[in-house]
């Protein structure tokens, strides 16, 4: 009996000790940041997505636009410039207001990429992120969203855009530290071929490198002078991606 003992303890203690650090308050937490999830607000999110889904459907799109308001707003605030720039181009608009990381992939694996082979896709996410979650967590949400379009359309060029800088005066500076990081560490998603890093967010900096209202009255969503910076300066990288 005693030498059973010397046998089993030590599993039951090995046992124990393993379910005490699965369940351990300590033990790495999901990021929510890469686990796909919908929206219930606003209310028509759903009907968006759906409408995107027809879109990719019907085909004939040549170049994507992914991402979150500052993209959404290319229907309003940058229509002029969308027309001029775009349009000819057979552009898609897939960008819906107040979206995360987590809402793009959700939308990604339930059908907005299938079917389509765009040329180059446009990939901006993050910024509503950057308040709840850091740095770290925004990144692997990003990189799951590259890896997905990847997967989806293995075909397709990935325009990926840093992080547009928001810095409204009154606001906690800890947000754009975490975008900073972010756009540090996606830049390396860089592979010189299928995947082109770019950065043009000294665009919309003034000489005190800050953000100006005459560019993004929100100092978040830029005016349609804004749009039009963004088009000049991402138009040298896309056009030859576009080739």
């Amino acid at each position: 009996m005693k030498k059973l003992l010397t046998l089993v303890l030590p599993l039951f203690v090995a046992s124990a000790c393993f379910a005490q650090d699965t369940n351990s308050p300590t033990a790495p937490a999901k990021n929510p940041a890469i686990i796909p999830v919908t929206r219930s607000n606003p209310t028509n999110w759903l009907a968006r997505h759906e409408g995107f889904v027809k879109k990719a459907k019907a085909g004939n799109i040549d170049l994507l636009f992914l991402g979150d308001s500052i993209t959404d707003n290319w229907r309003s605030r940058g229509k002029n410039v969308w027309q001029k720039f775009y349009a000819p181009r057979h552009a898609a608009n897939f960008g819906i207001g107040g979206d995360r990381t987590e809402h793009v992939l959700w939308r990604i694996e339930n059908g907005e990429l299938d079917g389509i082979d765009p040329k180059v896709i446009v990939l901006m996410i993050g910024t509503n992120n950057s308040g709840s979650n850091s740095s770290n967590q925004i990144s692997e949400g990003v990189e799951k969203i590259v890896a997905d379009i990847r997967e989806k359309c293995p075909k397709s060029k990935i325009l990926l855009l840093a992080i547009f800088p928001r810095n409204k005066p009154d606001a906690n500076p800890r947000q754009m530290e975490v975008i900073n990081r972010v756009n540090e560490r996606i830049a390396k998603l860089d592979d010189g071929k299928m995947v082109t890093f770019l950065n043009i967010n000294k665009a919309f900096l003034g000489e005190d490198g800050h953000l100006h209202a005459d560019i993004m009255p929100d100092y978040l969503h830029p005016n349609e002078h804004g749009y039009q910076l963004w088009a000049d300066a991402m138009e040298p990288t896309l056009a030859k991606m576009l080739q």
